[in-house]
């Protein structure tokens, strides 16, 4: 009989329709494939039974979070070997259907079940999130789900983030590190606003303080701060506090739904917006219009995807879904202009920061993996592989643009059309200002 790494190699392959570009290393040992190419280590039966019970995205991502599956070598050549693999796939429905019909790949499924063991579906690893289906955005379930997402722990951020505790793109040169890029996006949110001295900014969803902190000394302007972490809000406070800028510096655990002490000068919406919604997002456009001053800035953050030729067909990804945003929802950057346009703002700059996503994202991985035993004391081994995936798949993603992060300035303008820009604006770290 063949080894296991052979065996699973030639029914993989079976069921695909082509040759797996992976080294397979099986959990008696034996290894099958080019050896130049990343290793996925299989390292139990019970990885096969979470990737036939669950086809997919899931199932894998299932089997790594449990530590069923391990790669060895470049996990971003692994993970981007697996990504185009999974969306062919799953992009092509029909072509699916038919592969499965096909009786040789039926009959490599059945071999693949045989080999994997007892046909029982395992338990989710305890690192998923389980909910009830339910309407989505309320105050409660927004709530809840943030909890999940920010709640790991502040000593877990500190190890991922580094010290700016920016949870969000930095903006590079060539010879940045990341605490310095970090700064100079925060620098960048500001100049875009326009602060200065006496005004008054509003920062949704305000993290661990960085921006608020950063906008207050800086800039000299009194900042509210909101966050549904409770986490989040004693970090920041204490931060606040540790820089001698509670007098000009609110920290706050509210829903932007429920902030009624505007009008503010600026608003700063950075990496929040992806858990509004599609279905909240007017609503949430039109709250921050009218908590402006006629001729207050917007500067909203926000992830985006690229745009699909039926946008009913749109689905959350599984495994964010499952692991790291409940609840989160990407739109296009022309759907998120539209919004903003529909509730009033008037859009005056959109500018693309995709491929310092990228590079973001590779700095903080290396973060964690660099801290790994004392992040898995932290949290567990589970939670710190969830983050090591979430966020290498994400440097992938955004480095070959399946998705995009864009900063849209976006202005309150008077009935008077006075928006209150220059006509030709200066420059911001070599950028429109």
């Amino acid at each position: 009989m063949a080894d296991a790494a052979s065996r699973l190699r030639s029914l993989a392959e079976q069921m695909l329709g082509a040759p797996l570009p992976l080294r397979l290393k099986a959990w008696d040992g034996s290894q099958a494939g080019p050896s130049d190419a990343p290793t996925l280590v299989v390292r139990n039966r019970r990885a096969l039974r979470r990737m036939l019970f669950r086809p997919g995205e899931l199932g894998l991502a299932r089997a790594w979070v449990a530590g069923d599956l391990e790669v060895e070598g470049d996990l971003y050549a692994a993970l981007d070997v697996l990504a185009g693999l999974l969306w062919e796939r799953e992009e092509d429905a029909r072509g699916l259907v038919q592969a499965v019909r096909d009786p040789g790949v039926r009959a490599a499924a059945r071999e693949l079940l045989k080999l994997a063991g007892p046909p029982v579906p395992p338990a989710p690893p305890r690192e998923e999130i389980r909910r009830p289906r339910r309407k989505l955005h309320t105050r409660r379930t927004d709530k809840r789900a943030i909890s999940h997402h920010y709640d790991v722990g502040n000593d877990f951020y500190e190890i991922v983030l580094g010290p700016s505790m920016v949870y969000s793109c930095a903006y590079w040169d060539e010879a940045g590190t990341l605490e310095t890029a970090q700064r100079d996006k925060l620098e960048l949110v500001c100049a875009k606003l326009g602060l200065k001295e006496g005004r008054r900014l509003l920062d949704v969803g305000c993290g661990w303080g960085s921006m608020a902190i950063h906008a207050a000394r800086e800039h000299g302007v009194g900042v509210v701060g909101v966050t549904l972490s409770q986490e989040q809000a004693a970090y920041a406070r204490k931060r606040v506090a540790d820089e001698g800028l509670t007098d000009r510096v609110e920290i706050r655990v509210q829903d932007y739904r429920d902030v009624a002490d505007g009008p503010f000068d600026a608003i700063s919406s950075i990496g929040m917006a992806e858990h509004v919604g599609a279905e909240k997002y007017l609503e949430y456009a039109r709250r921050l219009h009218d908590l402006l001053k006629p001729g207050g800035r917007l500067l909203n953050h926000q992830i985006g995807r690229r745009p699909q030729r039926d946008e009913s067909a749109y689905e959350v990804d599984e495994f964010i879904d499952s692991y790291v945003f409940p609840d989160g929802e990407l739109a296009p950057v022309g759907t998120t202009v539209t919004q903003l346009e529909r509730a009033g703002f008037e859009v005056r700059d959109v500018e693309s920061l995709r491929e310092h996503y990228a590079l973001t994202l590779r700095r903080w991985v290396d973060n964690l993996e660099a801290d790994w035993d004392r992040a898995v004391r932290l949290t567990s081994p589970g939670r710190a592989r969830v983050w090591q995936l979430y966020m290498a798949a994400c440097a992938l993603a955004f480095a070959h643009n399946r998705i995009g992060v864009n900063q849209v300035l976006a202005v309150r303008t008077p009935e008077s059309g006075t928006s209150g820009l220059p006509l030709r604006p200066r420059t911001w770290h070599g950028r429109r200002r």
